[in-house]
């Protein structure tokens, strides 16, 4: 059983010692039942294991609401049916991409039904019967469906309030009866959906970036599809610990569905930026690996999600990667260096940036300058 016994909000000086994260830890993961367990249980106290030990005042800041910008919100419509407007598109998505390194996207082509089928879906597979999701919970990393909570459980200093249903979809995708039966269809109809979005994207990055439509897509950026149904269960303490540590990511671009609740945010020039839910809209964005190709024209931006009294928080996210397996080597692209803007980073391969990120966890800090020249 996790202990959550506690008197304040941080471990005292003297008791420091006595702590024992590692226990409490494996004792958490050996439930199998993640973060929801932990409040279906009554919790009224986190375990030490989520609160940030480096917080001088026990309270995580929540940053500003008030900010005199917000991430651009790009309307797709009619992009196929007007050259002009198609311009345009690509235009607000090489300027959003370089300046915020995120933008949202409405009238994207995915219906709306979808949406709204695949956060149903994800919400399903996590308030199931508690005895039939352990069966999902593994920590394998050769399973392509999965359930676990923290995927940097045992690397991170402070865990999450977050549990996830992960499902490689590309470029071998589970045979459906390897999905679990109360999202089974829509997963699949989700990922059929947001692939064709992703390729379109992968275009308009590409003329964007001045290259042709085809660029990044011919390079394999295309060819891993990660798909991660997030659940953050309602937290008694909030303001102790956070939904998702900031980080940047670590593919070329993340699609990102979220629900109603809100709380994603967006360090833009040192300042913490809501990203709002907008119905029907999703959130596109840049990864590490996008950063790196473009040699630092388009910006991977640390992100986070808060944690909240109310809840659940369903978003479910789409990470777009080249194939871990394949011996392909990425590094900054050509074209983009003209003389006198040498190459910032070294070539590396899928595998070598992931099996770097996934060694260090939701550390606060990117991956990037591990890979600089």
């Amino acid at each position: 059983m996790v202990s959550s016994s506690r008197s304040s909000d941080k471990i005292p000086a003297e008791k420091v010692s006595d702590y024992d994260r590692e226990s409490e830890v494996k004792s958490f993961d050996d439930t199998k039942l993640g973060v929801k367990g932990l409040v279906d249980a009554g919790l009224t106290k986190i375990p030490w294991m989520f609160i940030e030990e480096r917080q001088t005042t026990g309270m995580i800041t929540r940053g500003s609401t008030e900010s005199p910008e917000s991430v651009p919100v790009i309307d797709f419509k009619d992009m196929d049916k007007d050259a002009a407007v198609r311009t345009q598109i690509i235009k607000k998505v090489g300027e959003a991409s370089e300046k915020w390194g995120f933008f949202q996207v409405v009238n994207h082509g995915i219906p709306e039904s979808v949406l709204n089928g695949i956060i149903d879906g994800i919400r399903r597979f996590h308030e199931q019967d508690a005895e039939t999701k352990k069966e999902w919970y593994s920590r394998d990393p050769q399973k392509k469906v999965k359930f676990n909570s923290n995927f940097d459980l045992y690397q991170s200093r402070m865990a999450n309030w977050r549990d996830t249903l992960a499902c490689t979809m590309a470029p071998n995708p589970p045979n459906p009866e390897q999905l679990p039966a109360v999202c089974r269809d829509i997963v699949m109809e989700y990922s059929e959906q947001v692939v064709k979005l992703g390729l379109t994207l992968f275009q308009l990055l590409s003329e964007a970036l001045g290259l042709h439509p085809n660029h990044l897509k011919d390079m394999g950026c295309a060819e891993s599809i990660l798909i991660l149904g997030h659940y953050y269960p309602p937290c008694p303490e909030p303001q102790l610990t956070l939904g998702t540590s900031s980080h940047t990511d670590p593919d070329f671009f993340t699609v990102l569905l979220q629900d109603n609740i809100g709380g994603l945010q967006v360090l833009h020039e040192d300042q913490w930026v809501d990203v709002p839910p907008i119905p029907g809209a999703l959130v596109i964005n840049m990864g590490d690996l996008l950063q790196l190709v473009s040699n630092n024209k388009l910006k991977s931006i640390f992100h986070r999600v808060l944690a909240k009294h109310v809840g659940p928080r369903i978003s479910v996210a789409c990470f777009f990667r080249g194939q871990q397996n394949s011996t392909r080597l990425y590094s900054p692209i050509k074209e983009l260096l003209p003389e006198g803007n040498p190459p910032i980073y070294r070539e590396t391969a899928i595998n070598e940036y992931l099996t770097y990120f996934y060694s260090k966890g939701l550390d606060r800090n990117s991956s990037l300058p591990h890979f600089k020249l």
